[in-house]
């Protein structure tokens, strides 16, 4: 802005820039010397606008990526959490897993455990049953030895047929349950399964044969329930080994 120049008239008196300009002495400012001064101030108000405008997106800009930073944050501490929940589901996962196949194996074990139990209580009731039948089978057998020792008659033999078919029928149905009986007459004396109640000399038969089968044994399935009860040759000659 231009500073106003007071002006002294020949009466060396002051006078106004309006009335120095009418005295002639100084010149009026022409209108291109003020234009400038007003595109000065409007293009500092628009640098000035333009400088707040900045300021301001600036300021929106910084707000805007803090919120972003913070939503980040946010994300970023949830999808931590979520992995950590990820991570614990699956750790419960694998030992719910792992307690099922235990349990699994446990209920195999307990069922195999209780199958075999079963059987065995089932053969050893099978056996109590077949060891309290066999006397009565010895007494058949005696009943109808002795009876073909004696003098037939119609009648007793129509009786003795009719205990030979009861004993057939009754080592049948041991024959079932997998009972056989133990008649080792000639063969090789097995400690194992016969039980010697006597010797005899025999030069004719192989050492260690068994002679005579004073009672039969029974075995059911692999297991002897019932030695047989024999007398052994001794005198003779070697078996050869097989």
């Amino acid at each position: 802005m231009k500073v106003p120049v007071e002006v002294e008239d020949e009466k060396n008196e002051a006078l106004e820039p309006e009335d120095a300009v009418e005295a002639g002495v100084v010149e009026p400012e022409s209108e291109a010397e003020s234009e400038p001064d007003e595109e000065a101030e409007e293009r500092a108000r628009v640098e000035a606008a333009i400088r707040a405008g900045e300021e301001a997106a600036e300021r929106e800009l910084a707000a805007d990526a803090n919120k972003i930073r913070e939503e980040r944050d946010e994300l970023q501490k949830k999808l931590a959490s979520v992995e950590d929940q990820i991570e614990a589901a699956k750790k419960e996962a694998s030992e719910a897993t792992e307690r099922m196949m235990r349990l699994q194996a446990d209920w195999e074990n307990y069922r195999r455990r209780t199958a075999a139990e079963r059987l065995a209580e089932k053969e050893r009731a099978a056996e109590g049953l077949v060891s309290n039948l066999l006397p009565v089978i010895d007494d058949i057998e005696r009943a109808i030895e002795h009876a073909g020792a004696t003098d037939e008659n119609e009648q007793l033999k129509q009786f003795v047929d009719g205990v030979s078919a009861v004993h057939t029928k009754l080592l049948a149905v041991l024959s079932k349950e997998g009972v056989e009986p133990i008649d080792p007459a000639g063969e090789p004396f097995d400690p194992l399964s016969h039980q010697a109640v006597g010797r005899v000399e025999d030069k004719d038969a192989y050492d260690e044969t068994v002679a005579q089968v004073y009672q039969k044994g029974y075995k059911m399935g692999d297991k002897v329930i019932r030695t047989a009860m024999v007398t052994v040759s001794y005198g003779g000659p070697k078996r050869p080994a097989e």
